[in-house]
């Protein structure tokens, strides 16, 4: 039954952070939640829980319950979690972006800049081609593009006071990523959010950067770009979901290799690069 799958599985796979030091502790877009075996209660939220996998995904993506089957069905139909056979996924939801609000704009570049250090070139390039804009609560919406550039989702950071990271209702990560690029080359890095990405290419501008939107280890575009001879490496966390999430995609794609970052994750060394300047 989907209701069974691992309720931590499903927080790796919708972008969650685990707390460094509660292990019971996950950092989501509706806020602090703690996992105990298959229930979860929400601190941020009154603390409000539930118990199983449809209930998580409910709370998580603000789905009903159909959507929330279906999302599972998506996520973890080939995994080795165990899907029951009598029930059928819904349709999947269509894709609902946030609106642009250009006057939240200055809040999420200077989120981008000052908190995050990412270069202001790059920002400004990613806004000029239209995929990273702000919405009306000043979240930073990160383009999610497929085949011949079509959106088909994305990222939402929240840059205000209430940090978080989440998907837009709808978004297809099966069908396309968020990614930057300067050059032609045939080197990849797979990390695990945009922002990451974007660190990543700020520090080595040779690689071409991609976000899996959360630490996923067999993204379903992954293949093509193994088919064409990309010279792919895994920069997902440096820590123990991280690693072992990266184990798991080598031994399924024995060329891609790994690429661990010195510290956490590539923003905490773009950000211990300009602190040291």
């Amino acid at each position: 039954m989907v209701r069974r799958i691992d309720l931590k599985e499903i927080l790796i796979r919708t972008g969650a952070i685990k707390d460094n030091i509660d292990k019971a502790k996950w950092r989501t877009c509706q806020g602090v939640i703690s996992v105990t075996g298959q229930k979860f209660i929400n601190w941020s939220d009154g603390g409000i829980g539930g118990g199983g996998a449809i209930d998580l995904i409910i709370h998580l993506k603000q789905y009903d319950f159909k959507s929330a089957v279906s999302w599972l069905f998506d996520n973890f139909s080939s995994s080795g979690n165990q899907i029951s056979n009598n029930i059928k996924p819904a349709i999947q939801p269509a894709l609902r972006l946030p609106k642009k609000d250009e006057k939240k704009l200055p809040r999420i570049t200077n989120y981008l800049k000052y908190d995050r250090f990412v270069p202001l070139e790059l920002i400004n390039l990613l806004v000029k081609s239209g995929k990273l804009y702000a919405d009306k609560r000043a979240n930073a919406v990160f383009l999610l593009l497929g085949k011949e550039k079509s959106v088909v989702g994305a990222e939402l950071r929240g840059t205000t006071t209430k940090r978080w990271r989440g998907m837009a209702t709808g978004s297809r990560k099966d069908l396309g990523c968020f990614y930057i690029k300067r050059s032609h080359t045939n080197k990849m890095v797979l990390c695990e959010s945009a922002i990451d990405a974007l660190s990543c290419f700020a520090l080595n501008r040779d690689f071409i950067t991609l976000s899996t939107s959360g630490a996923n280890p067999k993204p379903a575009w992954l293949t093509t770009f193994i088919n064409k001879g990309f010279e792919i490496y895994c920069g997902f966390d440096a820590d123990e979901i991280g690693d072992g999430l990266a184990d798991k995609m080598m031994r399924r794609y024995p060329s891609v290799k790994r690429l661990r970052p010195i510290k956490h994750d590539w923003n905490e060394i773009l950000q211990s690069k300009y602190h040291t300047c």
